[in-house]
């Protein structure tokens, strides 16, 4: 394989793990050979349970991918990302060295993957966070609507969107991968009109299709966050949004997650939503969303973490 599966599907269930790690100069050698032996573990992760589609995505935040590995050159869109502080909503920036995205069609296969992940870097490593999403009804997010829809749909699409090509030769087959942990106020949402949420959204919520111009909103979700490039081509990045909750805690949140070729592509999407289009408008669905995390992630080509010296 060329590149982790950024391009796959959300799943049925998934893991978000993010890690720090706690001396980067005593451990650099046994996380180097962990990097070496992950393809492997995930191959026999797939070799004892064929049915279940298991696969997990390894990537690394800036100040780690440094420390780590000095003798290569930095991804050239890599960097600790910086909050996003509109006047109304923030983007907020929080810690991260190691991340990892595990998927698969049973929630038990996410849990033993991820119970290996954590036994083997043990001491090296610090909890930062741990999600576990699902997939809810026919693919909605917790606030009833169909995520990912703006997703490129063929394989080849969705390559040409999420992998790193020949603008950065070092690292072809690389990714970026920018996470967000957002928590909804259920109450606010659920006391809008259904009318009242699709405008926020920008499509009906019974059968996913678009509003017309007319209905939108120049702030519904669907609009700020849809990009061009110069010559008015569409620019987009790869979903894998799952969504949590702990209803005993009243938490209901969605585990956002944009794979893609250019992280400057993200963060355009992201400075519209947050610091406004260039209509002024900030994304409406904020005002029932908040993001707690915020974290840019590389994730290198399987070839690289075989080799990784």
């Amino acid at each position: 394989m060329k590149y982790q599966d950024v391009t796959k599907s959300p799943s049925e269930n998934s893991y978000f793990l993010v890690f720090n790690i706690t001396d980067k100069d005593k451990y650099r050698d046994e996380l180097v050979e962990f990097c070496n032996n992950f393809s492997g573990l995930i191959r026999s992760m797939r070799t004892r349970f064929p049915a279940l589609e298991t696969s997990c995505v390894m990537g690394f935040g800036a100040q780690a991918w440094q420390a780590l590995f000095p003798q290569l050159s930095t991804p050239k869109e890599l960097s600790p990302f910086k909050e996003i502080k509109g006047k109304n909503f923030t983007a907020v920036s929080t810690p991260g060295d190691i991340f990892f995205h595990i998927r698969a069609l049973n929630v038990s296969a996410c849990y033993e993957l991820a119970s290996i992940i954590s036994q083997k870097l043990g001491d090296f490593v610090e909890h930062v966070d741990e999600v576990h999403g699902f997939r809810y009804m026919d693919g909605r997010s917790i606030i009833g609507f169909v995520d990912g829809t703006e997703n490129p749909e063929m394989e080849d699409e969705r390559v040409d969107y999420a992998v790193i090509g020949e603008e950065d030769p070092n690292f072809i087959g690389g990714s970026y991968a920018f996470v967000q942990k957002y928590i909804h106020d259920m109450t606010a949402w659920q006391n809008l009109t259904t009318e009242e949420q699709e405008k926020v959204i920008g499509r009906h919520k019974f059968n996913d299709v678009e509003l017309s111009d007319q209905q939108k909103l120049p702030s519904s979700h669907n609009v700020v966050t849809n990009i061009q490039d110069e010559h008015g081509e569409d620019l987009k990045i790869v979903r894998a949004n799952m969504p949590f909750s702990n209803p005993s805690k009243n938490e209901y949140g969605t585990y956002f997650i944009g794979y893609a070729r250019y992280f400057s592509t993200t963060h355009r999407m992201l400075k519209n939503m947050f610091s406004g289009a260039d209509n002024g408008a900030t994304d409406e669905l904020l005002k029932y969303s908040t993001p707690i995390t915020g974290t840019l992630f590389f994730i290198p080509p399987p070839s690289m973490l075989d080799d990784i010296e």
